[in-house]
Order: C-alpha cells, then sequence, then structure tokens
C-alpha cells in the first residue's frame, strides 16, 4: 500500500461494512501509518480498482492488524486469504510472531472469519482509549 492508494483504499472502507473510519485515517494519519510501518500494508487490484487492503504495523513486540476489507462483489474469492498471508509473513519478517486485531463489538461477520483462521477472542482483556485532543471518536 502506498499512498497514491489512498482514495481507492478509503472508498472501499467507506463501503465496507464493519470498518469505522476515524479521524486517523485521514490521508495524513494514513501516510504517518505508512512511513512508520514501511512494507507492512497491502492492497489488491483488480481491473485497475482496489478491491482489498489490509494494514499492519507493530510496537517492537505486538503486530496490529486493521482493515481488512475486500469489496463485496470479490469476497469468497481468495483475496482476504492472500492478504493476510503477505501482511502476516511482514510481520515474521519483523521478528513479530503475535498480532491482534480490533473488532466491533456487533460485527459478527468479522468475528467468525477471524476466528475461522485461527484468531482467538480475547476475553480477559478490555481496550481503553484516550483521544489527546479530545476530538470525536466516531471520526
Amino acid at each position: 500500500m502506498n499512498l497514491s492508494d489512498y482514495e481507492g483504499v478509503v472508498s472501499l472502507w467507506q463501503a465496507s461494512e464493519g470498518v469505522k473510519l476515524r479521524e486517523a485515517d485521514s490521508k495524513q494519519g494514513i501516510n504517518k501509518y505508512l512511513v512508520r510501518n514501511p512494507g507492512l500494508s497491502f492492497v489488491a487490484v483488480k481491473e485497475g480498482v482496489i478491491s482489498g487492503t489490509i494494514m499492519s504495523g507493530h510496537d517492537g513486540k505486538r503486530g496490529y492488524v486493521q482493515h481488512l476489507a475486500v469489496a463485496p462483489s470479490l469476497r469468497m474469492s481468495g483475496i482476504a486469504t492472500e492478504l493476510l498471508s503477505r501482511c502476516i509473513g511482514a510481520l515474521k519478517s519483523e521478528g513479530i510472531i503475535k498480532s491482534h486485531i480490533h473488532v466491533l463489538s456487533n460485527n459478527e461477520q468479522a468475528k467468525n472469519y477471524w476466528s475461522n483462521r485461527g484468531w482467538s477472542n480475547r476475553t480477559d482483556i478490555e481496550v481503553f482509549s484516550f483521544i489527546i485532543n479530545g476530538g470525536n471518536e466516531n471520526i
């Protein structure tokens, strides 16, 4: 994934159920993420149109996967599997062997997707967030 993919990536995310965009998903925010985590995010392109995305990064210890999305008409075609494989391979090459993904609590489709691929639903932890500038967390 490159910053030049931004418009197509955001269009796909906006059309994807279960992907919630925030202020950090601005063009500037995505640029920062890609620069901080080079070679760890990917897009799939079909007929010149972005048809799938996955982003990942790490903190030196754990990997974080975000925004796996595939165009609805192309789901079940192996795109998500290939994107996830590339992402996990890239994280592994960085020495990262454990990764997390945040899934919205009402996104049953995503919960099934991840659990069917061997990812465990952690019930022993909860996520707390803090926005420094007091911005709208729903952006």
